[in-house]
């Protein structure tokens, strides 16, 4: 009996503590935000990454992944001085304040819930990362080097901590009760509307749009949307930041929308062209990823279903429109299918959360709310951040050209950035 006792002690010790009621720290959800942390991270390096660089030309893969790696190195550190305190210190309704510099209060005991601060701190570290470096898809094969790391460094502090203040951090979205579980305003909508404002302050890469300018390795960029697909359970399931019935839905929702994201954008390319593309199939489900984004946390899987469809069609159509009929050469059509796609989800967070829509029911509005009270408050949360994007995105842009120059020349356009902004080559051709 005594070695039993022995036995089952010895177990107990290798098994995982779920919760510290001495600290308040529950170690299950801790280790699920950590987990949901490093997916995150990986959406960016090496999931974006990937994705953008196999959509590049040869002669510009490097200076893809190392724009993606840098704007990490950058954001991590504002992240680190000013940018975690603008966001989620207790400031006014704009922005928060300047007294966690250097994340002063955030010591080992210090807490966010039932998580460690620090770990929160380094979750929304990594939506911070993310955010800039989809921008970068706006203004690919044609900005310089310096120029874009100014520009992520300065667009994160001034646009993404405010936004990230107003929508989660207590701000006036926040009081309003826009409905954004995991950044659609946040990350997609403010990211889509930055990458078309460049694209148009820049202009066209030379010979778009009658000069083909396909994907130099589609391999690369399936295998980084793989890892984008994956990683995105972390960023709309680890926003429940609890390993709780809301991560698990957000999850399968997530993943509901994906697929059928995917399967909508293939089956318009199926019918338009009479064949589907691998190229169609990824953005598509990127497209049903960054539109289920906002809604996650709040809709059921029937819901998500609709709304993954809604976003391979609408997006498709968009990015048919945007270079086609617009010829803005957003080069890796983040505005279509990010800020249209978060822009859509917002919305449709509205009906999709309410709880009378038989199979197609959320967990269900705030009380007092109505769906159209509701699409009310996710209309000004778009159009607040979208034009603040903008307006702000455009000045910026402005002052940096002004300053260092923004593009290229011409000549070091043509011999691609890889030679001319860092003198190595992606392939020993």
């Amino acid at each position: 009996m005594s070695k039993l006792i022995w036995k089952l002690a010895a177990l107990s010790m290798l098994l995982p503590s779920t919760t510290f009621a001495s600290d308040g720290l529950n170690g299950a959800n801790t280790a699920w935000i950590l987990t949901a942390t490093a997916l995150v991270l990986m959406m960016t390096l090496p999931g974006l990454s990937l994705f953008y660089g196999g959509l590049v030309r040869v002669k510009n893969i490097l200076s893809i992944l190392l724009q993606c790696f840098a704007v990490t190195c950058v954001a991590s550190l504002l992240w680190l001085f000013v940018g975690y305190s603008m966001a989620f210190s207790e400031g006014n309704g704009f922005v928060g304040g300047f007294d966690n510099i250097l994340m002063g209060s955030v010591t080992e005991g210090a807490m966010v819930g039932d998580i460690p601060e620090s770990v929160f701190a380094m979750f929304q570290m990594t939506f911070a990362i993310i955010t800039p470096a989809l921008i970068v898809g706006g203004f690919a094969e044609r900005m310089r080097f310096s120029s874009m790391l100014v520009f992520s460094g300065l667009w994160l502090l001034v646009v993404y901590a405010p936004i990230t203040h107003w929508v989660w951090g207590g701000g006036w979205l926040y009081e309003m009760g826009l409905l954004d579980f995991a950044g659609g305003t946040v990350v997609h909508v403010t990211a889509g509307v930055a990458a078309v404002v460049a694209a148009m302050v820049m202009g066209p890469r030379h010979g778009f749009p009658n000069q083909p300018m396909p994907p130099h390795n589609m391999t690369m960029t399936i295998t980084g949307a793989g890892l984008l697909w994956v990683g995105w359970f972390g960023f709309n399931a680890g926003s429940a930041l609890a390993a709780n019935g809301d991560a698990g839905m957000a999850m399968l929702v997530t993943h509901v929308s994906a697929a059928a994201g995917a399967l909508t954008w293939m089956a318009c390319e199926w019918t338009k062209f009479g064949r589907p593309s691998a190229l169609g199939a990824v953005t598509g489900m990127v497209a049903g990823l960054g539109t289920i984004t906002p809604a996650s946390g709040y809709v059921g899987p029937g819901g998500a279903l609709i709304i993954g469809i809604l976003a391979g069609f609408v997006c498709y159509h968009a990015t048919v429109f945007l270079k086609q009929r617009l010829k803005i050469d957003d080069s890796l059509d983040v505005f279509p299918v990010h800020g249209v796609g978060g822009a859509l989800g917002t919305l449709l967070a509205a009906v999709f959360a309410s709880a009378g829509l038989g199979v197609f029911s959320g967990q269900g509005l705030a009380e007092g709310m109505t769906i159209a009270s509701q699409f009310q408050v996710q209309l000004i949360g778009v159009l607040a951040s979208g034009i603040y994007t903008a307006l702000v995105t455009f000045i910026l842009l402005k002052l940096i050209d002004r300053m260092l120059g923004l593009r290229v020349s011409q000549d070091e356009e043509t011999e691609g950035l890889d030679l001319t902004q860092h003198n190595e080559r992606g392939y020993d051709l």
